[in-house]
């Protein structure tokens, strides 16, 4: 499977090397990735947002990545939909949520708030909000903005600065230049010359990595995951040159001042074998919320909602299961 639909890394790769690498070996039928229900659509800044939402109860708004990717987390979640009710939201710009008609249009300010006009759409309570890669950085803003409106907060496998993505930008780009040598010399061809990250022919070098050797602990894994990237919305946000500078408007992004002050019951659920947000920077979410629970998954990857997801599950029950009135945090034997 190619997907950098959690990580701004490669975001061609995933557009054109998809059917590429993601199938079985010859003779055998290809994997498909799950297929979506239908769904529905509520107006939220003036755009239809599509999402899907499954179960009763106290509601879970799950955040994907990218920016600019499908809801490809699910259904990994949808077994919280026998306690919960189950929200997996396609932000502005990315799966059958509207499109901007510019790309300039596309804002991280926008996608935070729009969780919001998410909320009182739907006559939501308090919510309890789960953010993905580039979806946990938003799932942080939304909770620093609007704390008033979180119940929980659950942060996997993401970032809470530029530093710390650019470090992640840099060891993917260090291991495709140690591992596959042509591939990183072409890459560096195509730089020097100008060649746009959204052409063809930029895909059609980087799309011979396959994703798996970034995202995933098991390289074998092969399971796709439902992706509609919008690239475009990737490089507005972070800059043109993003897959080796963070550019943009994250040039500056950083959480840490702001996740001190959070007082509501927080979750950081991390791999150790992650290669995208890299646990030397995820352990030190400990130290910026010591009141939080924080949960290092020693097989995951990135894709640890999906390579390891009977265990992320079982620590998303202990925590959801907590009174949130009670001091005690929940008892996951993971800490």
């Amino acid at each position: 499977m190619i997907f950098p639909s959690c990580f701004l890394f490669r975001s061609a790769l995933c557009a054109v090397a998809l059917f590429s690498f993601s199938f079985g070996s010859v003779g055998h039928a290809a994997p498909q990735p799950p297929r979506l229900p239908e769904g529905n659509y509520v107006t939220v800044n003036g755009a239809r947002l599509w999402y899907i939402s499954e179960g009763q109860g106290e509601p879970i708004v799950i955040i994907s990545g990218g920016p600019g990717a499908a809801h490809y987390l699910y259904p990994y979640f949808s077994a919280l939909a026998l306690t919960h009710r189950v929200i997996y939201l396609d932000s502005y710009g990315s799966g059958n949520s509207d499109r901007a008609a510019s790309p300039s249009q596309y804002t991280f300010a926008r996608h935070v708030d729009e969780i919001e006009g998410l909320r009182l759409a739907l006559k939501l309570e308090k919510i309890n909000l789960i953010g993905h890669s580039y979806g946990g950085m938003v799932a942080q803003a939304f909770a620093i903005k609007y704390p008033g409106s979180v119940k929980r907060l659950i942060l996997a496998n993401t970032f809470f600065s530029a530093e710390m993505w650019q470090v992640g930008v840099d060891f993917g780009n260090q291991m495709i230049k140690l591992h596959y040598p042509a591939v990183w010399a072409a890459m560096q061809e195509l730089h020097e010359r100008g060649v746009s990250p959204l052409t063809k022919e930029w895909a059609d070098v980087v799309g011979q990595i396959p994703a798996s050797f970034i995202y995933n602990a098991d390289f074998t894994n092969e399971v796709p995951l439902n992706l509609d990237m919008n690239s475009a919305l990737l490089y507005t946000l972070f800059g043109r040159d993003a897959d080796f500078t963070v550019g943009g408007e994250f040039t500056t992004f950083d959480t840490r001042a702001g996740l001190r002050n959070l007082t509501l019951p927080v979750l950081v659920i991390a791999g150790r074998m992650d290669r995208v947000a890299l646990p030397a920077f995820t352990e030190q979410f400990k130290a910026l919320m010591p009141h939080a629970t924080f949960v290092m998954v020693e097989r995951g990857g990135h894709n640890l909602f999906q390579e390891e997801n009977a265990q992320m599950l079982e620590v998303l029950r202990a925590f959801l299961s907590v009174d949130v009135a009670s001091p005690d945090k929940p008892k996951t034997g993971l800490r």
